[in-house]
């Protein structure tokens, strides 16, 4: 054997034992972790205050506001090296007094359903609106029908998830759209008022609410919108194929009113090497307002400063500037995602890597990564360290609303994927409560939540373009 080839041979064989080493390390490091979340955690009773002391978090709300002090106050109690307050401008839509609703299928025949309005509906006139009703399965029929047949109706979209797909958030995105844009549709053609079927698997007596929008319609234009239960759906339609001269019946007090200030929370361990390299962990401290949003999004906010929590109490220092960053506004407008974007890029701000969570507060099951090929491979290697702890999905796709506004110039941005098969039960309806969430998944999920942003912390791969010293043990 030729020296030459000994030396490799050594090379390669000495490459290995620090490899081995190296996931020795980062293996009793998570290990830590993840016992000090179990033992030790405090998602589970910071997600009790948020949920049973302030409760509900619509954005403008008083809720809002409560959260925005006590969550900023909990992040000082860490002892983080910074913790502060971004302004932001956020829309203040209020609910008013409880909806009320009824099918009239014959004279003097009623059956009351539940209903709750959408978030950003315009009220009903005083009185309420009774009309006769149209079932569609979504947009395209509706347009197909025109006018004529739509007029001063109540546009009933009835498309359900599909129940065959695997993956909820599938199925979520498939029948959406009816709720975002079903009332701009139907008021263009003339529509009195709109009904949508709650987004849920489940057949309940939950009305669930959400986001919607009246585009550029003028306010002349714009005409109520309401989620009906699935059970309430379920009814109506088959009330529907009985009698077509079946008619509906519903009062609502919402309104819209003008912008106020609230707060993205903020709170960051300067890093050791890359002070100005940022990495953002976080989820959005508004809710909606039938529950107290304790899996939309109370689970991501506790999950996310419990990130930082955790890594001071196992006494690692981070090498990148780690952020944790609780958004304001994500279900109606998306106003802090965007505001935290804008302001780091006038600041000229490097963000490397961002992790939302904001898919429930259910078991880990793992991460979906919106990055290039070189980091997504770099995950890959990291299965067997999160498979002692059940996390085996690694694959690529979207990563959360709030981080999407920080794509770009190399950033990886991830999103938690717990079990996802009981999300839509709780999502945007009054059962969203602290009661629904599990303290050992969601301690789980946290941990699962400090590995990831350890191991990017210490393995992350620059783009190509940006040349700097190699991170060192």
């Amino acid at each position: 054997m030729n020296k030459v080839l000994k030396h490799f041979l050594l090379f390669l064989f000495l490459l290995g034992g620090y490899a081995f080493a190296k996931a020795q390390q980062d293996s009793i490091q998570i290990r830590k972790i993840y016992d000090e979340a179990l033992k030790n955690g405090h998602s589970y009773q910071w997600l009790d205050y948020l949920s049973n002391q302030i409760g509900s978090r619509l954005s403008g709300s008083s809720g809002a506001e409560e959260a925005v002090q006590w969550t900023k106050e909990q992040l000082d109690s860490i002892g983080l090296d910074k913790v502060w307050l971004q302004p932001v401008m956020v829309p203040k839509w209020v609910r008013g007094t409880p909806e009320y609703a009824f099918i009239e299928s014959g004279l003097g025949n009623t059956t009351q359903v539940p209903i709750c309005a959408l978030g950003g509906s315009v009220a009903t006139p005083n009185g309420g609106i009774k009309a006769q009703v149209v079932e569609v399965q979504g947009i395209e029929e509706l347009k197909q029908l025109g006018i004529e047949v739509v007029k001063d109706k109540i546009v009933f979209f009835n498309r359900p998830m599909q129940d065959e797909l695997i993956l909820t958030f599938q199925a979520y995105g498939g029948c959406v759209d009816q709720r975002y844009a079903g009332a701009m549709e139907a008021a263009k053609l003339g529509a009195a008022g709109v009904l949508v079927r709650s987004v849920t698997h489940s057949i309940d007596d939950y009305p669930h609410t959400g986001s919607m929008s009246y585009g550029d319609l003028p306010n002349s234009k714009r005409i109520p919108a309401a989620a009906i239960s699935t059970k309430g759906a379920e009814l109506l339609s088959t009330l529907l194929k009985l009698n077509k001269e079946t008619k509906f019946f519903y009062s609502m007090s919402c309104k819209n009113y003008a912008d106020v200030q609230s707060y993205n929370v903020i709170g960051e361990i300067t890093g050791t090497q890359f002070s100005d390299k940022f990495m953002v962990v976080g989820g959005h401290l508004d809710s909606w307002d039938l529950g107290d949003g304790s899996h939309d999004d109370g689970a991501g906010v506790v999950q996310s400063m419990e990130v930082l929590r955790l890594m001071k109490a196992v006494g690692y220092r981070p090498k990148h500037s780690i952020r944790v960053v609780l958004f304001m506004n994500e279900e109606n407008g998306l106003r802090g995602g965007n505001k935290y974007a804008a302001v780091a890029r006038a600041k000229g701000e490097k963000h490397v890597f961002a992790l939302e969570s904001d898919s429930g507060g259910f078991t880990p099951r793992g991460f979906s990564f919106d990055s290039d090929d070189r980091n997504f491979n770099l995950v890959l290697q990291w299965k067997t360290l999160f498979e002692p702890y059940l996390i085996h999905s690694f694959t690529r796709g979207g990563s959360g609303a709030d981080i999407g506004p920080l794509k770009g110039d190399g950033t990886v941005l991830a999103g938690l994927r717990p079990d996802s098969q009981r999300y839509f039960d709780y999502h945007h309806a009054a059962n969203d409560t602290f009661d629904a969430v599990n303290k050992r998944e969601l301690e789980l999920g946290a941990a699962t939540m400090t590995s990831l942003v350890y191991l990017m912390d210490n393995y992350i791969m620059k783009p190509a373009q940006i040349i700097e010293a190699p991170l060192k043990d």
